[in-house]
């Protein structure tokens, strides 16, 4: 188990003013973990990784079996943050009929004529079900932030966007996390914090392997050169909307492993807290269970 003043330290606060800078990507937030080493916090995160593997199984499993609440978990995060690894590391013993992956890409014609929430709407979880939102609805306050003229002129004349355009959508967000929340969704907001170094290491990383070629676009180079304006418009949004219906956690990710760990953590410590049971059955149902048994037994 991770010490709930570790995890604290991630969890941002509604109200906060967040800054990027004040968190380290590559995280030894204790003496203790700085004492370790990096050999043994490896090895440390590989255990608690497998022991929430195993209990986030058997808590899906509930949650499937309930059906009284649904899971919305939002990775967010810069080029090779490792939001796909982290997926398939954490998520790779619940059984796939309760839980979808919906990576939002560029809106289609239909959904531009639509408002902005309509897709992501259209996606949240069924109770009993965990969807993941491999980028999300927020991408509408971060790329769009930094290359407006993606926002379609016709709907959004340029004067229009400005800081009370931004306001707004960070209230429609909020008030659409709420929406979702007062509807028994637990929500749960992931921002994969690297440091620009680290980014560079993993793309070099993908242009040296044949292998890894199909992971890289040209475009992530050219994203790179806005590295500063994506920094301020995440810690705009996760400032704007860490509430406590939805709050943001600040996963330092530079070491795999650590923020592979820390996810699965807070994933499977939220749904364990939703305090789930078993559905019971009724006198007359269960007398028809009992029934059924005998019969079977009963069969030559």
């Amino acid at each position: 188990m991770i010490r709930d003043e570790i995890l604290n330290q991630l969890r941002i606060a509604p109200g906060t003013r967040v800054r990027l800078g004040d968190f380290d990507p590559g995280w030894a937030q204790t003496d203790e973990l700085r004492e370790l080493g990096k050999g043994a916090v490896r090895e440390r995160a590989a255990a608690i990784l497998e022991k929430n593997t195993g209990e986030l199984a058997e808590a899906q499993e509930l949650l499937w079996a309930s059906a009284t609440r649904g899971v919305l978990i939002i990775l967010q995060g810069i080029d090779a943050s490792g939001k796909d690894g982290t997926i398939k590391h954490v998520m790779r013993g619940v059984n796939p009929q309760g839980c979808r992956v919906v990576s939002f890409k560029v809106p289609t014609e239909a959904e531009r004529r639509r408002p902005f929430l309509w897709r992501h709407m259209n996606a949240v979880p069924a109770r009993g079900e965990i969807v993941i939102f491999n980028r999300s609805h927020y991408e509408e306050t971060l790329i769009v932030r930094v290359h407006p003229h993606l926002l379609d002129p016709a709907v959004y004349p340029a004067d229009s966007i400005n800081e009370t355009f931004w306001k707004q959508r960070y209230e429609d967000i909020n008030a659409f996390e709420h929406h979702l929340a007062r509807n028994g969704t637990l929500i749960l907001k992931f921002y994969l914090n690297i440091s620009r170094d680290e980014q560079k290491k993993r793309f070099i990383k993908r242009l040296e392997d044949p292998e890894k070629h199909w992971k890289f676009s040209t475009s992530d180079v050219a994203e790179r050169e806005h590295w500063e304006a994506y920094r301020r418009a995440f810690e705009d949004s996760i400032s704007a909307t860490s509430t406590d219906w939805a709050p943001w956690h600040i996963i330092p990710a530079d070491q795999k492993w650590v923020a592979r760990a820390l996810v699965a953590e807070y994933i499977t410590s939220a749904i364990r807290k939703l305090k789930l049971r078993y559905p019971t059955v009724s006198d007359d149902e269960h007398e028809s269970l009992n029934q059924a048994l005998r019969k079977l037994r009963d069969e030559s």
